[in-house]
Parts: structure tokens; sequence; C-alpha cells
């Protein structure tokens, strides 16, 4: 698997699929590695590349235990791309990977061309947070338990009895617990809010009504403060709307990437 080395010594794997011109750069959500889009990955293939990468501290990456944030694990994306020659991409982020790819787009805007933000939120004291009965779901010690709670909050139960897995979603299985409790507080310690207005990339932001763990509240307030950002509610989906509601959510995200003119 290629790597390559960030300005402050890590080592960055990255994964590139599809043979087209567009380049699209796919980032995941928090304490997961490029496995995240396993499922759709190829839906975006045809006329577009597709790009990832592990953040550090999942997958085939570097894991040092020094503080992580969404800004840095944006610089780590800017390697990627340079690393394959990509000046301007197209980017998609759900989850924390929207936040990342908030830090991308606002503080190099000559690098992104066109951004999608799924199922994500600014960050900080505008933010709507998750409610307290949804963190100590989470927070659960009887085995299995948290998982469980983490799976129905991704999924609907329909979904999870047609679908029994394996699930790509849940976290990289081979991070050390430095990585995740850097990758938690990465995420929360997020804040955009002054930075928004200060992207100008054409934006697409996406959400599931259904979503608690990031609550869907948090859509029209990253629409409101992207300039000219578009906004689509899937009705009834929840955070992993870009899987269990593939067949909505990628013919959007791909006829929105289509609709920005070339430069």
């Amino acid at each position: 698997m290629p790597h390559t080395t960030t300005p402050d010594g890590i080592g960055i794997a990255y994964q590139v699929r599809g043979e087209g011109a567009a380049p699209l750069l796919l980032l995941a959500g928090q304490s997961n590695n490029h496995h995240w889009w396993d499922s759709v990955r190829d839906d975006f293939h045809g006329d577009r590349s597709t790009m990832t990468f592990d953040y550090r501290g999942t997958g085939a990456s570097d894991k040092p235990d020094l503080p992580y944030s969404t800004e840095l694990f944006a610089l780590d994306a800017i390697a990627v791309l340079d690393a394959l020659g990509v000046e301007r991409a197209d980017v998609y982020g759900t989850s924390m990977g929207g936040r990342v790819a908030q830090q991308l787009a606002a503080r190099h805007p000559d690098r992104v061309r066109a951004l999608v933000l799924g199922c994500t939120s600014p960050g900080g004291p505008h933010a709507v947070e998750r409610t307290n009965d949804v963190r100590r779901s989470l927070a659960q010690t009887r085995p299995g338990a948290a998982r469980q709670a983490l799976l129905e909050l991704m999924y609907t139960p329909a979904w999870l009895a047609a679908n029994p897995g394996p699930y790509r979603t849940l976290g990289d299985p081979g991070m050390p617990a430095h990585a995740r409790r850097r990758h938690l507080v990465a995420s929360n310690e997020h804040d955009a809010w002054q930075l928004l207005p200060d992207i100008v990339a054409p934006t697409l932001v996406v959400h599931g009504t259904d979503d608690l763990l990031n609550p869907s509240a948090n859509a029209p307030l990253l629409a409101d403060r992207v300039t000219g950002a578009r906004l689509h509610l899937i009705p009834g989906a929840r955070h992993a709307y870009f899987e269990e509601n593939r067949a909505i959510a990628s013919p959007l995200v791909l006829d929105f990437l289509t609709t920005v003119p070339q430069p």
C-alpha cells in the first residue's frame, strides 16, 4: 500500500481506485480507516477516480501518541493530494470526515473544487449536540451493548435485519487505545464556525432526518453558514445514510458534482 510522509514526519497510507480523470477525495468518520467507504465506493467510479487515506492512528498509517485535530487531518489530506499530484479535487466527507472537509475547504480553498458535507456539524458552541440519552447508550459497559447502540444509531432496524454485516462504519478494530482517545478529542474540539464563511467551493450539505448521533439540526446550520450551499435531507435516514440510502445519496452527490462547472 503506498504511503506519503507528512511535514511532521508521519506516514500516511492512501488508496486510489477507479480509472476516471476527475478525482474525488473521500473522508471517513471518526476512528475509521478507508474501509468506511467500501460498500459505496464503486458508485463514484466511471468518469471519476476515488482517493482515500487512513487517518493517522488508523489502518496502515502511523499511530503516534500525539495530539490530533481536524485541522491536522486536513493537512494529512493535503499531503496525500500532493503525493498523487492532484492540484484540486472534489471532496466528500461524512461524520468527522465532514469536519475535516470543512477545515480543508476553508483553509486550503485552492485545493477543493466542490464540497459535500455529510452527516456532520460545525462543532463548537453553535453545534447541536447529541442528547445525554445517546451518550449514555454509547457508554454502556455490558458486553456488546455499546456496539449495538452504535449500530442502531447508524442504521434502521429494517436495514440491520436485512444486512447482517460485516459493518465497516463502527471503528477500526486495529486502533490502539491512545489513537481512539486522540480521535475522540479531535472530533470533540472541532469548531469551524468562524471558518465556514471562508469556504468558496460550491457546497452540498446532506443529512438524514433521523440522525441522532449527529443531529440533523446541524445540517441547516452548515448550509446557512456556507455561502450558496445547497441542503438535502433524506427522510428517515440515520447516520450512515450514505450506505443504507445509497440509491438516493450516491446519485445525489454525483449529480451535484457533475453540475459544478469545470474551471
